[in-house]
């Protein structure tokens, strides 16, 4: 089973927990477009809160993949001040 492992800051994984981000950002750049351009795609996503102890569930979501979109002239804090293309992650609960 092919699984996509994305690491968060916390307040980032504690906005996706209580469902007001729905969506996880990446840069479209070479390192993450090898990461999210798939052959075959992957089952889940699991999310975590900065790198966890294995045996800490509190700091880890599972959500079903659900697919990549690329978003162009994407404005956020975390990339800098001027718009950059990103993959938008779609996250949704039940898995």
């Amino acid at each position: 089973m092919r699984i996509l492992h994305l690491h968060v800051k916390k307040k980032y994984f504690e906005q996706i927990k209580s469902g007001e981000k729905t969506h996880e950002y990446r840069l479209a750049n070479p390192y993450w477009t090898k990461r999210l351009v798939y052959d075959v795609e992957p089952e889940l996503v699991i999310v975590y809160c900065g790198y966890p102890k294995k045996t800490d569930s509190s700091k880890v979501l599972i959500f079903p993949y659900t697919g990549v979109i690329t978003i162009a002239n994407f404005r956020h804090p975390e990339f800098g001040e001027k718009p950059v293309k990103v993959f938008a992650i779609r996250l949704q609960e039940g898995a």
